[in-house]
């Protein structure tokens, strides 16, 4: 089983990094694969509600690592979201990077487990952990939590390793996320199948 971390600072080796690593490393004792996807400090575009991905299968865009996350995507049995904290938001780069991919290939990430993480040096922690966690919840996909909000405190990869809190809390999340990939498993050896869809129905609040 094989877990991706999607890393959305443009420190390559920063907070976020650093929360990841303590989750990826709880996850490989556990017996769980696990890479860390860096998104990067080029620009990635948002998402331009031209519908085209319904007829390609993936994001017209394809000059930045959209696509690219979506071709790796079936492998993967989990997904963990790493980003700083911007205004009280995730950053404009994994928020444009997340639209797109969950418009485009939400049936790849659908019934698998995902948790997210946040970094902040003082406030915004909540919200933007808030706003990560609604691609999960409107995608059919079970959220991991841990023993508190997971998050992460300092301003420098040495303050966040300082955080005894938050870093218990990312390998508690670690821990339970392999538990809960564990049950799937044995789950479908047993011969559980996913649950029954009914065909969507859509309701425009305007008439």
């Amino acid at each position: 089983m094989k877990v991706i971390l999607i890393n959305g600072s443009p420190e390559a080796y920063g907070c976020t990094y650093t929360a990841l690593s303590e989750v990826a490393a709880a996850l490989q004792k556990n017996k769980i694969e696990t890479e860390i996807f860096q998104l990067g400090i080029k620009p990635i575009s948002g998402c331009r509600a031209c519908d085209k991905c319904f007829d390609l299968g993936k994001c017209i865009i394809n000059d930045d690592p959209v696509n690219i996350f979506i071709d790796k995507a079936d492998e993967y049995d989990g997904f963990i979201l790493g980003s700083p904290v911007h205004y009280s938001s995730s950053s404009g780069t994994i928020t444009s990077f997340l639209d797109r991919v969950f418009y485009a290939s939400s049936h790849k990430l659908a019934f698998k487990p995902g948790a997210a993480i946040v970094c902040c040096r003082r406030a915004g922690s909540t919200a933007a952990l808030d706003q990560l966690n609604k691609y999960f919840t409107i995608n059919n996909m079970p959220v991991v939590s841990s023993q508190y909000w997971n998050m992460v405190h300092g301003a420098s990869p040495k303050d966040v390793e300082q955080d005894l809190e938050g870093m218990q809390t990312m390998r508690t999340l670690g821990n339970n996320m392999a538990w809960l990939l564990h049950c799937i498993k044995a789950g479908k050896a047993a011969g559980i199948t996913l649950p029954e869809k009914e065909k969507r129905v859509w309701t425009n609040f305007i008439r």
